[in-house]
C-alpha cells in the first residue's frame, strides 16, 4: 500500500481494499476511510541522503501515558525521496530483525519479514475495532480487517496466537518466522515451515505465509525492506540526518490576508500534534477530513464529514485557508484533504505514523484547491 518524484505512494492495507471495493458509496464510515486512507510512510521531501540516517521522528502509542521516545529512520527509496520510519516503526522492524537473527535467518528472510510488515501494517502495531480486547494494549493505529491484529495482521481465530500475544512485536516476529522453535509448531506455518521458501521470489514467500487476498502487493516493498534490514541488522547507529521532514514552525502569511483566513490558519495550528484516528473527528483525535471539519467549525462554517470540496469553488489561485485536496481516486474525487497555508505548504492530519503537522503540499500527488469562503 508513482508520485512525481516527491512522495512514495503507499498501498492501502488489505482491509481497506476489501471494504472499499465491496461497499464504497454505501456507508459513511467507509467513505471517511476512503477519503483519509492515510499513508503508512512519509516521504522525507527535504532529505536527499542516499544512506539510512536517524531522525527525531517519534509517535505516540495511543494507550501510553507518555509519547514514545527514541529516534526514527530515514530510508532511501528507489521510487523517489527517502521514506521516514517513526521510532515506533523502527521498534517493530527491529523486532522482526532481532528474532530472525536469533533463528539464523538469512538477509533474504529478514527482508521478506519486513516486506510483510510494511504491507500489512506499515510496520505499526495495530489494534482492531472488531477486537475490543486489542485496544487495551499499546498500539499505533486501529484496523478493522476481520480479527487481524498486530504488526503482521495475524488472526487469533486462525490459530496464530492470543490477542495479548499478537499485540507484541516480538511474538509477531516469532510467529511469522515459525520453525521448530516457533510458537505455532508449523500450524499455521511460518516462513521457516514453508518448504523451499528460499528458492521462491520474496513476494511469493511472503504470500506463502500470509495467504493474502492481494498476493501481488508484497513485492513492491523489496527495495525499502532491503534498506531497512541493512540499516538495522548490524546494530551500529546510523548517522543523524541533516534535516527532518515536516516542520513545527508557523507559515508566513500575506500582510493583507483577511482576519477570517488568519483565524483558519490559527485554528489549524492549534491541531498540530494531533493523533490520527480512522474516522475520528474529536479534537486532536481525527482523520484528515475530521481535522478540516473541526478547523472550519471554529470560525462558524459547518462542513460535511466527507467530500468537503463540494462546499467550495475550485480555484487556481489559492490563498491561505483554502482547502487542498490530493490523491485523486476518481472523477472529481480525492483521498486526502488539508488546509493550504501558502508557499507550497499545508496543514493536514497526514497519516497514523506522523499525525497532524505542517508539511509540503508536494508530499501527496494531484493537489487541487477549493475556496470555501467566497462562494
Amino acid at each position: 500500500m508513482a508520485v512525481p518524484a516527491l512522495l512514495l505512494a503507499v498501498t492501502k492495507r488489505r482491509a481497506l481494499l476489501k471494504v472499499v471495493s465491496s461497499v464504497v458509496g454505501v456507508m459513511v464510515p467507509v467513505l471517511i476511510m476512503a477519503m483519509c486512507g492515510g499513508l503508512a510512510l512519509v516521504a522525507a521531501a527535504s532529505q536527499e541522503s542516499t544512506t539510512a540516517c536517524l531522525t527525531s521522528a517519534s509517535t505516540v502509542a495511543i494507550t501510553a501515558a507518555q509519547p514514545a521516545t527514541g529516534v526514527g529512520l530515514s530510508i532511501p527509496s528507489a521510487a523517489g525521496p527517502p521514506i521516514l520510519l517513526t521510532s515506533a516503526q523502527v521498534k517493530v522492524a527491529q523486532a522482526f530483525i532481532e528474532v530472525g537473527k536469533q533463528l539464523s535467518v538469512s538477509d533474504a528472510g529478514l527482508q521478506i519479514a519486513i516486506m510483510v510488515g510494511l504491507q500489512e501494517s506499515g510496520l505499526r502495531m495495530l489494534a482492531n475495532s472488531s477486537v475490543p480486547a486489542s485496544l487495551a494494549f499499546a498500539h499505533d493505529g486501529v484496523g478493522s480487517d476481520h480479527d487481524s491484529v498486530g504488526s503482521a495482521q495475524q488472526r487469533p481465530s486462525a490459530g496464530w496466537g492470543s490477542v495479548a500475544e499478537l499485540m507484541s512485536p516480538v511474538y509477531d516476529a516469532q510467529a511469522f518466522f515459525g520453525g521448530t522453535s516457533g510458537p505455532n509448531h508449523g500450524s499455521p506455518r511460518g516462513l521457516l515451515d514453508v518448504p523451499e521458501w528460499a528458492s521462491m521470489s520474496k513476494g511469493e514467500a511472503a504470500q506463502a505465509v500470509q495467504v493474502s487476498a492481494f498476493p501481488e502487493l508484497y513485492a513492491q516493498w523489496e527495495g525499502e525492506a532491503s534498506s531497512i534490514v541493512a540499516a538495522l541488522k548490524s546494530g551500529t547507529a546510523a548517522p543523524s540526518c541533516s534535516t527532518d521532514p515536516g516542520t513545527t514552525g508557523t507559515p508566513d502569511l500575506p500582510a493583507n490576508l483577511s482576519q477570517l483566513r488568519r483565524d483558519i490558519i490559527h485554528d489549524a495550528q492549534e491541531g498540530v500534534g494531533g493523533t490520527y484516528v480512522w474516522g475520528g473527528s474529536a479534537f486532536k483525535a481525527w482523520d484528515c477530513s475530521g481535522y478540516v471539519q473541526w478547523i472550519y467549525a471554529q470560525v462558524g462554517i459547518q462542513l460535511p464529514r466527507t467530500e468537503q470540496w463540494l462546499a467550495g469553488t475550485a480555484t487556481s489561485t489559492p490563498q491561505p485557508g483554502d482547502l487542498v485536496v490530493q490523491n485523486p481516486d476518481g472523477p472529481n474525487h480525492w483521498g486526502h484533504v488539508g488546509i493550504y497555508t501558502g508557499n507550497g505548504m499545508m496543514y493536514s492530519a497526514l497519516n497514523p505514523s506522523v499525525g497532524t503537522l505542517l508539511h509540503p503540499v508536494a508530499w501527496n500527488p494531484g493537489a487541487e484547491y477549493f475556496d470555501l469562503l467566497t462562494r
